[in-house]
């Protein structure tokens, strides 16, 4: 399969993110390591941080601030994309990029992580010898203006490792060694190759609702790895929708923590779709059921 050439110069093994390399490779030396100092502290820990580190991903990088799908006090706004950046992904501003430019040329020339130039190129091959998260500055101020004017998006996205160097100094000075590899190092690449897999998986294998000219799918198992960042057809159908879980057993974790934000007054102007029996359409709606065009 052909490359993409505009995510893939001729040049490309020359340009190889040697520090992502290295950095992955030793990230999942560790991770094996860690299965060597199994105990419940460790594993509840890596537990509790996977959750806090995806979520943030799926409601803060994902939802908030890349599809401005709902919209809560800038503290919050804050705290869930902090959250997110203990998943390693990258700064705010870069994936908020990357993300945007997918969805700009979804399975076509451009996209960075598109599974037409190879299932193992969606999946990590990008992050090794494409784009990456590493925009030139032309191309961030083209997708990403909006978050270029506040000082702490800047901020952690030049230092968005800070947030768990800090977490897995406390883990070992908590709990030693094996708290650490479990909380940082294990839980780390289960999460990495857990969003990977919507690069991946959910553009290659699943159920299309909907007829969005490209190959976006559903994919349960991906949602369940990703607290409902899997639902991927359902969310290029609608991308500023914070609700991707559409059915009831469409298990939408991200979802329903912004709908319970909704309920104690903490989110507001909340998009998601909705099923018009009448019309037999999904329509968009926002706030409590006033309708509002795609974005």
């Amino acid at each position: 399969m052909k490359v993409n050439k505009t995510a893939v110069p001729e040049s490309g093994f020359k340009r190889v993110k040697w520090g992502n390399g290295i950095y992955l490779i030793i990230a999942h030396v560790l991770a094996v390591v860690a299965l060597f100092y199994v105990s419940w502290p460790a594993v509840i820990c890596a537990v509790i941080l996977y959750c806090v580190g995806g979520m943030g991903i799926g409601m803060g990088y994902h939802r908030l601030i890349t599809h401005r799908g709902y919209k809560v006090p800038k503290a919050v706004e804050y705290f869930l994309v902090l959250c997110g950046s203990l998943a390693i992904e990258g700064g705010p501003i870069q994936w908020t990029t990357t993300h945007r430019i997918h969805h700009a040329h979804t399975d076509q020339e451009g996209d960075p992580h598109t599974p037409r130039d190879g299932g193992w190129w969606a999946h990590i091959g990008w992050i090794i010898l494409g784009t990456a998260q590493n925009h030139d500055e032309a191309t961030v101020r083209r997708y990403s203006p909006d978050l270029l004017t506040q000082p702490f998006y800047v901020w952690l996205n030049r230092f968005f490792y800070v947030p768990l160097i800090v977490v897995g100094m406390f883990l070992w000075a908590w709990g030693g060694w094996g708290v650490m590899l479990w909380g940082v190092f294990l839980r780390v690449i289960v999460g990495l190759h857990a969003t990977w897999l919507v690069n991946s998986a959910t553009h290659l294998w699943g159920r299309q609702r909907f007829e969005t000219g490209e190959d976006s799918r559903n994919s349960w198992w991906v949602a369940l790895l990703t607290f409902g960042e899997g639902w991927h057809n359902n969310h290029h159908a609608h991308p500023t929708s914070a609700r991707h879980g559409l059915r009831w057993y469409e298990i939408d974790f991200n979802w329903w923590a912004i709908r319970l934000l909704q309920l104690v007054g903490v989110a507001r102007g909340v998009k998601r779709v909705r099923f018009d029996s009448v019309a037999i359409a999904w329509h968009m709606v926002t706030g409590r059921g006033e309708k509002a065009g795609r974005l």
